[in-house]
C-alpha cells in the first residue's frame, strides 16, 4: 500500500511536476499530490479607469490579437484589396516595446490569431459574405489574392503568420480562432485555465471587433479583463473606440495604457500580508 502524504507535507525535489506552475500536480508513480502549490504572486499596480488595478503577473497574460500579415502587411489580404492598413499597423511599435518588459517581469504572452481551415467548412454563409463585402468576385477567406502569398488567413499560411516586427518567444502561447471572439469554438479557454491564468490584458486589432468580442466573452467566463487602449486600433471612427472604452469601463473591466503597464512593471512587489484579525 502506498504511504499517503502526511498532513502539511510538501512534494520533494525528486517529485515531478505535472502541468503549468500555477496549476500543477506533483508526485511520482507511488504517490501524487493534487494540491496546487502556486508560485509566490508577483504583484504590480496599474493606473487604470475606473480604478487602479492590482494584478498578479504569475497569473496574467497579455493577449495580442490578429497582428498578422493578411491584416498588417502591404501585400496581405487587406492591403491588396486596397484597404487602409495604417490603423492595423498602428499598435505594432507599442506592442513591440511592451513585450520585452512584460516577459521579463514574468507575464505570459498569448497570440490569438485568425487561422481558418483551408476548406472554410466551419464558416457559415454570414462569415463568408462579410469577408467578401457582399461582392462574389472579391477575395474571401481561404482564397488567393492577385499577388499570391497563399490562401488568406489559413492556418500555417504566410497571411496567417505574425508580422515580422512582432515575434513570438519560445514560451509564448499561440491559439487560432475562426470568429471575432477567440473563445468561440476554440481551445482558448482550455489553454488559459490549464495554465492557471485568470487575468487578461488585451492588445491588437481591431478594438471594436475581435478585441472587444474576445474581451467581452472573457468577462462572461469570469476572467479579469484590462484593455490596453493605445496598444489597440481600428479603422472605425474615433467615436466607436470611445464607445468600446466606455463599455469596458462600465461593464467588463478596466482600461489602461501601455505607459501605465510599463510603469507598473518597474515596481513589482510581493503581496502585503493579510491583516491580523482584531479580537
Amino acid at each position: 500500500m502506498n504511504t499517503p502524504f502526511e498532513p502539511g507535507s510538501t512534494a520533494t525535489q525528486a517529485d515531478a511536476r505535472f502541468g503549468a506552475p500555477c496549476n500543477a500536480w506533483q508526485g511520482n508513480p507511488q504517490q501524487v499530490s493534487l494540491v496546487r502549490r502556486t508560485p509566490e504572486p508577483v504583484v504590480c499596480t496599474l493606473a487604470a479607469e475606473p480604478a487602479r488595478v492590482e494584478i498578479d503577473l504569475t497569473r496574467s497574460a497579455l493577449v495580442v490579437i490578429d497582428m498578422q500579415n493578411d491584416f498588417c502587411h502591404p501585400q496581405g489580404w487587406f492591403g491588396q484589396r486596397g484597404l487602409d492598413i495604417a490603423p492595423c499597423r498602428q499598435p505594432i511599435p507599442v506592442i513591440s516595446e511592451l513585450l520585452p518588459a512584460w516577459r521579463a517581469a514574468g507575464g505570459r504572452v498569448l497570440w490569438l490569431n485568425w487561422g481558418i481551415r483551408a476548406d472554410g467548412a466551419n464558416l457559415p454563409p454570414s462569415i463568408h459574405y462579410k469577408a467578401k463585402g457582399g461582392n462574389a468576385h472579391a477575395v474571401g477567406y481561404g482564397e488567393v489574392s492577385p499577388e499570391d502569398h497563399g490562401p488568406s488567413l489559413v492556418r500555417g499560411s504566410w497571411g496567417a503568420a505574425l508580422v515580422d516586427e512582432l515575434q513570438a518567444a519560445s514560451n509564448d502561447l499561440l491559439v487560432d480562432k475562426h470568429r471575432l471572439s477567440g473563445f468561440f469554438d476554440s481551445e482558448l479557454d482550455g489553454v488559459l485555465r490549464a495554465q492557471g491564468i485568470t487575468t487578461l490584458l488585451f492588445a491588437g486589432i481591431n478594438t471594436d471587433r475581435c478585441v472587444f468580442s474576445t474581451l467581452q466573452d472573457a468577462g462572461f467566463l469570469g476572467y479579469d479583463c484590462l484593455l490596453v487602449g493605445d496598444a489597440c486600433s481600428t479603422p472605425s471612427p474615433v467615436h466607436v473606440s470611445d464607445a468600446i472604452h466606455f463599455l469596458v469601463r462600465l461593464l467588463h473591466g478596466f482600461v489602461t495604457t501601455s505607459a501605465a503597464v510599463h510603469a507598473a512593471l518597474t515596481t513589482t512587489h510581493s503581496p502585503d500580508p493579510s491583516p491580523t484579525p482584531q479580537p
